[in-house]
């Protein structure tokens, strides 16, 4: 058991009781080391068990076989210590209450909180400090538990869908203060159905499918592959190959012409792992 990294999982496996007593699988013996200091997307399709990893980090619900640790220690020892933020997709928030208070009163039940101003800066938060948690958007609700998350000064950031609701312009901001979070040495761990979130933010991408990792390593590992050739050569061709510059040198030798190579992208890769196109597509 490595109780050195950031999160540490074995053999994890998580099932439920579905519908006439039938056993569902959410995940199925996912082994997954996220070191300190990482940056790593749980990419997958709907019910591909990213959200069921998620609450077994977070000690939200328990494995039903293997073993999970968090900062060294387990899932509910991170979050008691305040080694571990989480910003999820929904509840937690008081409708009535200001954003400026709410951060206020997480601020009040733990020990040597970061300043109320600051998180509210980090957060983007700052001008609409006063306004009632209820009439803020989708998004600047998904900022304000970004704030809650960086209360604590923790080690290990989880982000469930964290730009939920969110516009492209609020998605960029977001993820400008996730950044200053990795650059002060914060591992972050989320989960996206938006593929460019994952190619531009992430360095390490896991994938998953049917409750199992499907794939795991950088963006650009997992574009590698395939690239598609087209040329006219008595009419137009299109070919895939592993080789391009073989196959684009042979073919200019021949006299093809309006030669054309286009690399694998990060949404062809999960296509093809999973069968399915991202939300974002």
């Amino acid at each position: 058991m490595d109780t050195t990294a950031a999160v540490h999982a074995e053999g994890l496996r998580k099932t439920f009781r579905g519908t006439g007593d039938r056993q569902v699988t959410a995940l199925h013996d996912v082994d997954l080391t996220v070191d300190r200091g990482e940056i790593v997307a749980l990419l997958g399709p709907n019910g591909a068990g990213k959200t069921t990893l998620i609450d077994l980090i977070l000690g939200l619900t328990k494995p039903t076989a293997g073993t999970v640790t968090v900062v060294g220690g387990t899932p509910r020892q991170a979050v008691t210590g305040q080694r571990i933020g989480a910003v999820m997709q929904t509840g937690g928030l008081l409708p009535d209450m200001t954003v400026e208070a709410t951060v206020t009163m997480i601020a009040a039940t733990l020990t040597g909180p970061r300043p109320v101003a600051e998180v509210l800066e980090h957060a983007k938060l700052t001008g609409i400090r006063r306004q009632r948690v209820g009439r803020c958007s989708g998004g600047e609700q998904q900022r304000l538990r970004f704030a809650l998350a960086l209360l604590g000064d923790p080690e290990l950031l989880i982000l469930d869908e964290p730009t939920a609701g969110m516009d492209p312009a609020n998605r960029h901001e977001f993820w400008d203060s996730m950044r200053v979070q990795a650059d002060r040495g914060v591992t972050v761990l989320f989960a996206t159905h938006y593929l460019q979130e994952a190619q531009d933010f992430a360095r390490r991408i896991v994938l998953l499918d049917g409750g199992t990792v499907v794939a795991d390593g950088t963006p650009a590992e997992l574009q590698d592959g395939d690239v598609v050739v087209e040329y006219d050569l008595d009419g137009h061709h299109s070919v895939t190959t592993t080789d391009s510059d073989a196959l684009a040198a042979d073919l200019l030798a021949r006299g093809a012409t309006n030669l054309r190579i286009t690399a694998q992208t990060l949404d062809d890769t999960f296509i093809r792992l999973t069968g399915n196109r991202s939300e974002e597509s």
